[in-house]
């Protein structure tokens, strides 16, 4: 039995996991970002999210398979390390890592926009500085704790998103906010130079922003190692999770597109406050602040946990420092939250440097690694499904659907989207960003990592 000081604690439940997940994928992807793939795609976009959200079960229903199979730290990036070589192990993790420091600049950043309707005189940098010592504070928590605050968070948000529906619902059958100068109703999916007014190339172009706003999904199986049961738990969480992000994107935006003709969504404000005042709200911009400043709190607070926690089961690998490793007295690994924490504080830096026209490139970036992650993933579990007998394979508790055609389906998916940020020029420098990063981390893996893994393997022997 291990003790506290080298152990994470299991403390969250089927609750917590299912709504650290909601937390993580439904943020600035759907609120904002969501507006930008439905100018690219127009009413289509619908099939995009049907299909992206399709591929990324899949991807979750591998995971769930290894995790509930193998449940440890760090997750999909020790699966890399033990099916498919230490190599590609370090790439996952520290390319996941990329990934949430990524989405976490972006949500900080738009924090400190969001606190300047309430305090348009206080310095926007302050705000940033003040969200990133709360939320590095917040992860030094018994984990417990912090997913009792995380399902609190992504409650407020899926009220919110709920509320929206059932809004969005009342102007178009009830003829609430009807004094407008276009009318409400389905027609308005194809009366707009028609269902897919931008062609394919459209819809394909849309996919850069939708799988940005399914990222972060993954976390789920970075809490199999301090889920209780995790057996039940995650099997519960996978198959509830993806079905909800479907209905609150396909639905909340197929309601948006009924309400208002797709190329006026995100031209006069923001969508969402749209709804709140043509039902008479007249303090909508006040109510959608505080459940995107929420949904961006939530987010951050799921990201820098699951890069900690990557972080640690990485360093447990031998694949980052030894010093990641260390954990308080409530078993949450305290250096590499201050690791998180420090380099978000680049975020209170940036709010000088970053321009609005900064979210494609930062949500293509965090694209290209929520992508790479999933590709190994995917290509993780076939990897273990060769390795096993079929009487091993009939012991699997939670095994995929649909093996093998599924999974292989999704990677041709995965390396399709890949190849489509370096096709349209607003996304291509995050694709040339995206594959820099995995040239300098083999770079560092060949001469620095591969050293340290083999003078280990020598001393063990």
């Amino acid at each position: 039995m291990q003790n506290n000081e080298n152990q994470l604690k299991q403390g969250l439940s089927v609750r917590h996991i299912r709504f650290m997940a909601l937390g993580s994928a439904i943020g600035t992807g759907l609120f904002y970002g969501s507006a930008a793939a439905i100018h690219q795609a127009g009413p289509a976009v619908l099939l995009a999210y049907l299909i992206g959200g399709a591929a990324v079960f899949i991807v979750m229903r591998a995971l769930g398979e290894m995790a509930v199979h193998h449940p440890v730290s760090g997750s999909f990036s020790q699966y890399a390390s033990h099916y498919l070589g230490p190599l590609a192990g370090f790439l996952t993790g520290w390319i996941y890592v990329l990934e949430m420091l990524f989405v976490c600049l972006a949500d900080i950043t738009a924090f400190g926009t969001y606190m300047k309707l309430w305090f348009p005189h206080v310095e926007q940098w302050i705000w940033v500085l003040g969200i990133v010592c709360f939320i590095g504070a917040l992860n030094l928590c018994h984990v417990r704790i912090f997913g009792e605050m995380e399902f609190w968070l992504s409650i407020v948000k899926v009220t919110a998103i709920i509320a929206m529906i059932l809004g969005g619902l009342a102007i178009m059958f009830y003829g609430f906010g009807q004094a407008t100068e276009h009318a409400t109703g389905l027609s308005n999916l194809w009366e707009h130079g028609g269902f897919m007014p931008n062609g394919i190339s459209g819809v394909i172009a849309s996919f850069a922003i939708v799988m940005f706003a399914f990222g972060g999904i993954e976390v789920i199986g970075i809490t199999a190692s301090e889920a209780k049961n995790p057996e039940k738990t995650i099997p519960q969480a996978i198959n509830a999770v993806p079905f909800r992000i479907l209905i609150f994107y396909v639905l909340t935006l197929c309601i948006l597109m009924s309400i208002y003709p797709w190329n006026q969504i995100g031209q006069n404000g923001s969508p969402f406050v749209q709804i709140f005042s043509n039902l008479g709200i007249n303090s909508a911009a006040n109510i959608l602040n505080v459940v995107v400043i929420t949904a961006a709190i939530s987010a951050i607070n799921s990201d820098i946990f699951g890069a900690g926690r990557m972080m640690y089961g990485m360093a447990q690998e031998g694949q980052a420092p030894e010093s990641f490793k260390k954990l308080t007295r409530n078993g949450v690994p305290w250096m590499t939250v201050l690791v998180m924490t420090s380099v978000l504080l680049l975020g209170v830096v940036l709010n000088y440097l970053i321009p609005e026209e900064i979210f494609i490139l930062i949500a293509s970036v965090a694209t290209f690694a929520t992508v790479w992650v999933w590709l190994m993933i995917l290509v993780s579990q076939i990897a273990m499904r060769r390795q096993m007998s079929a009487e091993e394979v009939k012991t699997l508790k939670f095994p995929i659907p649909m093996w093998p055609i599924a999974p292989v389906i999704t990677l041709v998916f995965m390396v399709s989207v890949i190849v489509l940020l370096g096709y349209f020029e607003q996304t291509r420098d995050a694709l040339y960003i995206g594959l820099s990063w995995v040239i300098i981390l083999t770079l560092a893996y060949f001469f620095g990592v591969k050293k340290k893994l083999s003078a280990k393997r020598s001393s063990a022997q």
